[in-house]
């Protein structure tokens, strides 16, 4: 069925400055290892889209993620020092991969760690800004993630974002981005769960966030809810709120960004307009 093309969707393609987010669902393997084939795929994409013209800033987790397989542990450590190590170890592994696959491309990429008081204290937060404004300035692709090896979120001493889908839409204001698109394991945002309901359906548009929409993204203990799609629409929200626009969208085949940025009808997006 060939998919419908709206006027919100139609001006995607006049998006210049973009921020795509991958979770760590999106570079790694259900069995922990390294999805290598789709980390190479999207450097292609991202390197093309900047090719192109367009301003891309990548928002990517899967620092434990690529620690813990790189230094072959089978579960997550308990305590935070020793989490902060493996993220250490997984960032560091991570880059390499990247700046690999991009300079196959042709591309220079840069590394951004952010913490959540960076955006809080004037100064850091214009600082930030200017790092991000010479890094497109110079054609680099940033490549954010946040810093969990020094972020901790106890008392009042709060640094961390709690979740790459909030920093993403930070991401995305500080630097005026026109358009975030975050890719998931999950076509989009749905009315129930559709890996336990065949019946759910799919929004293709979202213009207000609701408290119905984050009672149909799960409460606690629900494995949709705890899956990320809270996260999601508090990330959309706040999106909104700059009077800018998120499509959430699976991705699976990075190449899906080019459909979306051409205006096909995929995924979900929220928009004000």
């Amino acid at each position: 069925m060939k998919k419908m093309t709206t006027t919100s969707r139609k001006l995607l393609a006049s998006c210049k400055r973009i921020v795509v987010k991958v979770g760590t669902s999106t570079i790694m393997y259900p069995n922990g290892t390294i999805n290598l084939q789709r980390l190479e795929k999207l450097a292609f994409v991202l390197s093309d889209l900047k090719n192109q013209g367009k301003e891309i800033i990548l928002v990517s987790s899967g620092a434990v993620g690529v620690g813990l397989s790189r230094l072959q542990l089978t579960e997550r450590p308990k305590t935070i020092p020793e989490q902060q190590a493996v993220a250490s170890v997984g960032q560091t592994e991570l880059m390499n991969l990247y700046s690999k696959f991009f300079f196959g491309y042709g591309q220079i990429v840069g590394q951004v760690l952010m913490t959540r008081d960076i955006i809080e204290f004037p100064t850091s937060r214009l600082n930030a800004i200017n790092t991000f404004e010479q890094l497109l300035l110079k054609g680099i692709i940033p490549i954010v993630n946040e810093n969990d090896t020094v972020a901790v979120d106890e008392l009042d001493h709060l640094t961390k974002f709690g979740d790459n889908d909030r920093l993403s839409a930070v991401v995305s204001e500080i630097t005026s981005a026109d358009l975030l698109i975050m890719l998931s394991d999950i076509d989009g945002f749905y009315n129930k769960n559709p890996n336990d309901e065949p019946d759910a359906v799919l929004f293709h548009e979202i213009h207000t966030i609701t408290d119905e929409l984050y009672a149909l993204a799960g409460g606690e203990g629900s494995r949709y809810g705890t899956g990320g799609m809270s996260t999601k629409l508090l990330a959309a929200n706040h999106i909104l709120k700059e009077s800018s626009q998120m499509v959430l969208a699976n991705g699976e085949d990075p190449t899906i960004i080019f459909d979306i940025i051409h205006g096909q009808e995929i995924g979900t997006l929220f928009s004000a307009h």
